[in-house]
């Protein structure tokens, strides 16, 4: 796989499979600008996680290890599988997930 491709998906749809192994997509069902934005987020998130970890701060660590599990909740990548919810169930995860990570970050 390159930048340039999209990882190769199981037949189903509901994984990726990277170097191998297999992840939970991505809600296909979340707008695009949605999701280029709770992608902005997690992100930010793990650049936040390696700079925590670097400086050895386990607060900052910790808070940020939370904000990366909320974008990934809010993408469906973790939590209840996305394709066994039903259409408003999924919207409010993605929308609650954006709303709070936008208010953490003052958006």
């Amino acid at each position: 796989m390159n930048a340039d491709q999209p990882p190769e998906r199981t037949p189903d749809g509901h994984h990726v499979v990277i170097r191998g192994r297999k992840w939970r997509a991505t809600d296909p069902s979340i707008p695009e600008e949605t999701a280029a934005r709770l992608r902005r987020h997690l992100m930010s998130a793990r650049r936040a996680v390696r700079s925590a970890t670097t400086a050895d701060d386990e607060q900052a660590e910790r808070a940020a290890r939370s904000r990366v599990n909320r974008a990934k909740t809010a993408l469906g990548e973790r939590g209840a599988p996305w394709w066994e919810q039903p259409g408003d169930e999924r919207r409010r995860r993605w929308e609650a997930g954006l709303e709070s990570l936008d208010a953490e970050n003052g958006d």
